[in-house]
């Protein structure tokens, strides 16, 4: 007599049959927007200013009200400033800090590049960057003055000096930051020396390379009032500079306005190219 051996079907419920998707918690800043946030933290700014200024805790010579700002961009843009107008002030400091960034940018980034490929190059170039780069361009505005003369060859020159080394210097960084797997998976596939840089470290350098470059735009605007100290007649320093001289603040506060807004288009700018160039930055 055999043994009969009942199987019974076994029965799994499709909801245990799926897998659970566990969603991991954000890390630092996460997705979420800030937009909300900074348009919010603007304006309790501009409202502690307007309070300050409105109950006299700083004298009004020094602090005016943000609506007496707004008033005074209206006559310096209908009346013009020393002897020009809005719109010439702009262009002029529009021209050299858009003239410096290119020659910074032109030059800084394949010396960078160089510098983070070729030990030679980082030896030799290493030592004047770093000479020269934590010394603030009010140090060696009189040399720029000496050498170069009053002309905008100077205060061009001293914007590119300001703007050349951070960009040079994260050029660098994106070169050292890359993992040498990716280097040997390229080589191991047969990739020549000049696919081996456009291909893996260009693309991986790029990000530190922009953020290099919105740095160097930030250190420049801050640079501009020193550079149109040489002996100008036109730029949004040399209005600051000349508006602060006859205690004219609310000229002082336009001119600081108008370097805050093309700092702030100039970063959004980069920060857009960056989304267009290196999508998978921070997502890797």
């Amino acid at each position: 007599m055999s043994d009969i051996i009942e199987t019974r079907p076994i029965v799994v419920s499709q909801n245990e049959a799926q897998p659970k998707l566990v969603r991991l918690p954000d890390f630092g800043v996460g997705d979420k927007p800030t937009v909300t946030i900074s348009i919010v933290t603007a304006i309790a700014c501009l409202g502690l200013w307007w309070l300050v200024a409105k109950l006299g805790l700083v004298s009004h010579l020094f602090l005016p009200r943000p609506d007496e700002v707004l008033t005074q961009i209206g006559v310096v843009y209908r009346d013009g400033y020393a002897g020009a107008s809005l719109s010439e002030h702009i262009l002029a400091s529009l021209f050299r800090i858009i003239v410096a960034a290119a020659i910074a940018i032109v030059v800084g980034i394949p010396v960078g590049l160089l510098m983070g490929l070729n030990r030679w190059a980082k030896g030799v170039l290493d030592t004047p960057i770093e000479f020269y780069w934590p010394l603030p361009p009010l140090s060696y505005l009189p040399l720029m003055i000496i050498w170069l003369g009053i002309g905008e060859t100077s205060k061009i020159t001293l914007l590119v000096l300001a703007m050349f080394a951070p960009i040079c210097l994260s050029a660098q960084a994106g070169v050292r930051s890359l993992p040498l797997e990716r280097v040997n998976a390229a080589r191991s596939l047969g990739a020549s020396r000049l696919q081996l840089f456009f291909a893996v470290v260009l693309p991986s350098a790029l990000p530190e390379i922009l953020t290099g470059v919105r740095i160097a735009f930030g250190i420049g605007w801050g640079t501009l009032v020193a550079a149109e100290l040489i002996a100008s007649t036109r730029g949004i320093g040399f209005m600051i500079m000349s508006a602060s001289q006859f205690l004219a603040t609310d000229v002082v506060f336009v001119g600081i306005g108008i370097i805050a807004v093309c700092a702030f288009a100039f970063s959004a700018g980069i920060r857009i190219l960056e989304a267009v160039l290196v999508p998978w930055k921070g997502k890797l």
